[in-house]
């Protein structure tokens, strides 16, 4: 520094600096204090090589570098890290994805920070491409096989969804409107099958008897008889088919389907349901309830367990279920069906025709007892009054002749089909045969009554077996009575009743005081003859 230099006179900011041997921008210095000059001091440690140096003081992340003056060494951090190399830890990792200005990765590029270093990768949907007029030497771009896979991958996945979504609703929505449209055909059929009417004639009754009837479910009832299965059925009439079910309870019932109903019989159906609502006997079926949401209604009985009394009597039948009816049972059987009619015809203030009486309609239960049922045909009129009906019901063979032909409906005509399943009970036959000529039970067991012994050969075996001889006469007379063509010659039900009550009560006290083992044949000595039964043979009014 050649301080008489007449740059020195001139210039009044003077100053003194080390500086690398490369700085030429003298120029631009200031003469300010604050103004500063990037300066550099070259110095080293020690006067061994690097190479020489068995151990060093430098840090992690560094390594040495020989002094530029030939003597002695220095730390330096390693490439991709900054910081004091003489400590320990004194290089850090630099993050060169922090600026942009750091990182060389070229647009549509995501830099990626590594320990000392970093790399670049190309942005989803885009692809490497060399370039050479491309500061970095290659270029990101767009991958368009790739985009348009992505592409219609999402719009897949989006159509998919929107599908989806779609399809969710509608069946949401079909599933609302087939509910509605469910429920608004449960109220149509409710109101077919004559749901207002039950109503109304429970709401106006004023005799204090109609009990509450519950009204049951579709769903009910649908899994109470496993959809109305073939393997439920107990039995089909011409008013409808019965299946064997067992409600949530536990309880076992009878379910009876009707068949399907037009307007004139939808009255008919709730005349059974007011009918057997009122009644509260033990040998007539109870109605537990009834459903009117179906097509055809459903009623709801108690179970009776031991089939019907046609079932028992048929000597055809071949379920080993059944058994044959004793003479006792047969005798007791009918003071109970009697019994029953008798209190429908005149235990209460209006009597009820049951119009329908026949020993498929007569169901028995574990004991045996009798419970008569199906009361679709019955009538409701008051006492000492006949009714006219228009439509004559009934079955063949069970039919009241003077009914059929007047259509005058009167007590009577249970009583002609009671007459009937009395004949039923003494001979076991059918009340119709297979023969296309045969005229019934009724007109057959007359013509019989009118030969000698003709009764003995028309007697079931068992009745033949078990009964007394005045029992079966007595029994035979009465049945006679019953199914005389002029309805005023027929006795009353009450009538009817009390003599096979007493006749039931007699055969008890004689199976009390009969021997073990003693049975009587009828048919061992041939012919037969009774004075006090001259009556049964000689009556020649039918």
């Amino acid at each position: 520094m050649n301080t008489d230099n007449s740059t020195w006179s001139r210039n009044q900011c003077n100053y003194v600096m080390i500086v690398e041997k490369s700085f030429d921008k003298f120029d631009e210095i200031k003469c300010s204090p604050d103004f500063t000059i990037p300066s550099a001091i070259d110095w080293s440690i020690g006067n061994l090589s690097c190479a020489k140096v068995k151990k060093t003081i430098c840090g992690h992340n560094s390594y040495c570098a020989n002094s530029t003056r030939g003597e002695g060494y220095l730390c330096r951090c390693s490439h991709g890290y900054q910081g004091n190399p003489y400590l320990p830890s004194g290089c850090q990792d630099i993050d060169e994805c922090e600026s942009q200005k750091e990182n060389m990765c070229p647009k549509n590029a995501d830099c990626v920070n590594i320990p000392g270093s970093y790399y670049c990768t190309c942005r989803q949907g885009y692809r490497s491409d060399l370039s050479k007029s491309s500061p970095y030497g290659y270029t990101c771009i767009l991958d368009y096989e790739r985009h348009m896979l992505v592409t219609l991958i999402f719009v897949g996945v989006g159509v998919g969804i929107s599908i989806l979504i779609l399809v969710v609703t509608g069946f949401w929505l079909i599933r609302k409107f087939k509910k509605r449209k469910l429920e608004k055909t449960k109220e149509r059929f409710f109101k077919r099958n004559g749901g207002f009417l039950l109503q109304k004639q429970v709401s106006t009754s004023n005799r204090g008897s109609v009990l509450e009837i519950k009204i049951f479910k579709t769903e009910e009832l649908e899994k109470a008889t496993d959809n109305f299965n073939q393997s439920r059925i107990l039995g089909k009439g011409g008013l409808g088919t019965v299946y064997k079910g067992m409600l949530s309870d536990g309880c076992i019932v009878a379910v009876k389907k009707s068949n399907k109903v037009n307007e004139g019989q939808v009255g008919q159906f709730i005349n059974e349901i007011v009918i057997l609502s009122q009644i509260n006997h033990r040998h007539i079926v109870k109605v537990l309830g009834c459903c009117l949401e179906t097509e055809v209604p459903l009623v709801v009985y108690e179970y009776i367990s031991n089939g019907t009394l046609s079932q028992h009597l048929n000597n055809n039948n071949t379920n080993s279920s059944t058994s044959p009816l004793s003479w006792a049972q047969r005798l007791r059987i009918g003071a109970e069906i009697a019994g029953a009619l008798a209190y429908l015809h005149s235990g209460a203030s209006t009597a009820i025709f049951h119009r329908d009486i026949k020993s498929s309609n007569i169901l028995l239960d574990e004991n045996y007892r009798a419970v008569i049922s199906d009361f679709g045909l019955s009538r409701s009129v008051p006492i000492d009054r006949t009714h006219l009906t228009t439509v004559v019901g009934g079955t063949f063979g069970y039919l009241d002749p003077e009914y059929f032909r007047s259509g005058q409906l009167n007590d009577k005509s249970d009583v002609y089909a009671f007459g009937v399943v009395l004949a039923e009970l003494l001979t076991g036959q059918k009340v119709i045969s297979s023969n296309t000529s045969d005229q019934g039970l009724a007109f057959r067991f007359k013509t019989t009554l009118k030969q000698k012994d003709g009764l003995f050969e028309m007697l079931d075996r068992v009745v033949a077996n078990e009964g007394g001889e005045e029992e079966i006469f007595a029994v035979a007379k009465l049945a006679k009575r019953c199914i005389k063509l002029n309805a005023k010659k027929r006795p009353c039900m009450m009538e009817v009743a009390t003599e096979l009550q007493r006749l039931a009560r007699t055969n008890g006290e004689d199976l009390q005081r009969r021997p073990k083992g003693c049975e009587l044949s009828y048919f061992s000595s041939g012919a037969m003859s009774f004075d006090y039964s001259l009556d049964l043979f000689t009556d020649e009014t039918m």
